[in-house]
């Protein structure tokens, strides 16, 4: 074992973060908790990780229940792709398999979940090429743009020999997420800085990977109907989750004939995306229907933003707007 893996290694032994999964080697756990940080910062995933894992403790419970049920426990944690992908997992398999080359088959893990359950559950000697190891691997080798395959052969070759490489990745991303950080890395702190070639210049590497951000001007139309607000089934990215109509600002008027209501506007609400920037103007229109209780069903973080707003406005003006109006 080379110098700086031995460092790097005495180091996590007395600075890893103590985190609700590690140490785990149940596969389906360690997966629920490599699915909610594919999109999700630590210290946000983790209240998500205990609360999923409550209620749908084993990879049967999830099988057993509705993506609806899913969804709902899901809320709040956002890219809900993932939780759709996880139902898929759970309906097609009995146990995780094994492999590395097998997980990868699964429905919602790419190349970085499958390494680490591979690696942390089973113990398989695969790399886990995460945005943390990829910063750390980039500085420590000066490289400033490496393609992802040239990284993922670099970091599997630099697996140590007789060490848990469940253990090692998590060392690295440990490393990545305390002190190799993006922006004004700790290097003083750095176990690796008699090592790293990039102390000199360790934001010039990586490059960053930047993509344009669109914005989007759209409307909400909330329909007030009977017993509550009139919901749709969602597709896209928010599939399987609930919400009012949505749709580009240009369309309202005919939106508004084809429910044959006059709609009036109650107010902005602004939602970022990973590369969209969505204004939406929320409108209020009472409504010939039932309606339903909305806090009853999954709803994607962007709806609950417009459902405040409209009861914002409707009691300001007295008005009880529907049910079980979440505080």
């Amino acid at each position: 074992m080379e110098a700086w893996q031995k460092a790097l290694l005495a180091w996590y032994r007395e600075q890893a973060r103590t985190l609700p999964w590690r140490g785990e080697k149940d596969p389906y756990r360690v997966l629920v908790a490599e699915v909610l940080l594919q999109q999700t910062r630590v210290e946000q995933a983790m209240p998500y990780y205990r609360r999923f894992l409550e209620r749908f403790p084993t990879l049967a419970a999830l099988r057993a229940a509705s993506l609806e049920e899913v969804l709902k426990v899901w809320q709040g944690a956002g890219y809900y792709r993932r939780a759709v992908n996880l139902h898929r997992l759970a309906q097609g398999v009995e146990a995780l398999p094994r492999s590395y080359a097998e997980l990868l088959k699964l429905p919602g893990l790419g190349p970085y979940t499958a390494a680490a359950v591979a690696s942390m559950a089973f113990g398989e000697r695969v790399a886990a090429v995460d945005g943390n190891i990829r910063r750390v691997l980039s500085r420590l080798f000066a490289l400033e743009d490496p393609a992802p395959k040239a990284l993922q052969d670099l970091a599997q070759r630099l697996l140590p020999q007789g060490e848990d490489p469940g253990v090692w990745n998590q060392a690295l991303m440990d490393l990545g997420a305390m002190v190799c950080l993006p922006k004004a890395p700790r290097c003083a702190a750095c176990p690796l800085r008699a090592f790293c070639q990039g102390q000199e210049e360790p934001e010039r590497y990586p490059k960053p990977r930047r993509r344009a951000v669109r914005e989007e001007a759209l409307a909400a139309l909330v329909l007030l109907g009977r017993k509550g607000v009139h919901l749709e089934r969602l597709s896209g990215r928010f599939q399987g989750l609930y919400g009012v109509p949505l749709f580009p600002l240009e369309e309202l008027p005919e939106r508004a004939q084809a429910f044959g209501v006059a709609p009036r506007p109650a107010g902005k609400v602004r939602h970022a995306l990973t590369h969209r920037r969505l204004e939406v103007q929320v409108y209020l229109a009472p409504w010939d229907g039932e309606g339903e209780d909305p806090w009853g069903k999954p709803l994607p973080k962007l709806m609950e933003k417009v459902l405040r707003q409209a009861q914002a406005l409707l009691a300001h003006e007295g008005v009880v707007p529907f049910p079980h109006a979440k505080p």
